[in-house]
């Protein structure tokens, strides 16, 4: 497709490209910077575009990184399918759910930001769209969990959403900002506050997938 086309963009299929072309700036603009630095005019540029272009398919930033969330919450749901597939337990399950998400910076940097700043000023069909998807895909991993350990759908469920509820806090926490980096590094024993992700991660659902069957 043509410049002048991908402007014009009247044809469903250019929409799509240019919807497509949005999502991908933005997606390249987070993984460099970070979700919380990139601006709507910031997106615009990357793909060439003036920002009331970029409303007409995304009414914010703030849905296009929904969207964004979405579509990583689903790539993650397949990496985690694909791990279970050889899991041998609630150890190997557990592994699998912390180490699948550690993989996967930009989900975790969307995660962490969601009810801070991505829930906020996005339209009720676009948050809709976001909750039952990400519903969805909970759904089915805690379904692949439960399938992998003697955890019930349940409590697979719970134990999964556990894993991205945690991940939203650990990320932040075990990626700080250059000041915080500067200060570890001159203050070693204040290091012990910036923990391993995995391994934090792994530990703490472990402790929750024991403890689940207790409260039948």
């Amino acid at each position: 497709m043509t410049r002048s086309a991908f402007l014009r963009a009247r044809r469903p299929e250019h929409k799509q490209q240019r919807r497509e072309a949005i999502l991908d700036a933005a997606r390249e603009l987070a993984t460099s910077s970070g979700v919380r630095n990139v601006s709507l005019g910031a997106v615009a540029e990357a793909v060439g575009l003036a920002k009331s272009n970029i409303v007409r398919y995304f009414g914010t930033r703030e849905e296009i990184y929904l969207q964004l969330a979405t579509e990583e919450g689903e790539r993650w749901a397949e990496a985690v399918a694909e791990r279970l597939r050889e899991a041998g337990g609630t150890a190997d399950t557990v592994t699998a759910l912390a180490e699948t998400l550690a993989e996967r910076p930009l989900f975790c940097d969307l995660l962490s930001n969601l009810s801070t700043s991505l829930e906020h000023n996005v339209s009720v069909p676009a948050a809709r769209a976001y909750k039952r998807a990400v519903l969805g895909q909970l759904a089915e991993v805690g379904r692949q969990v439960a399938d992998s350990t003697d955890l019930t759908e349940g409590e697979g469920m719970e134990l999964v959403t556990a894993a991205v509820a945690l991940a939203s806090v650990l990320y932040p926490i075990c990626n700080p900002p250059p000041t915080i980096v500067q200060l570890y590094a001159e203050d070693p024993d204040l290091a012990a506050a910036c923990p391993p992700f995995a391994p934090t991660l792994g530990r703490t659902l472990s402790a929750i997938a024991a403890g689940l069957p207790t409260l039948r």
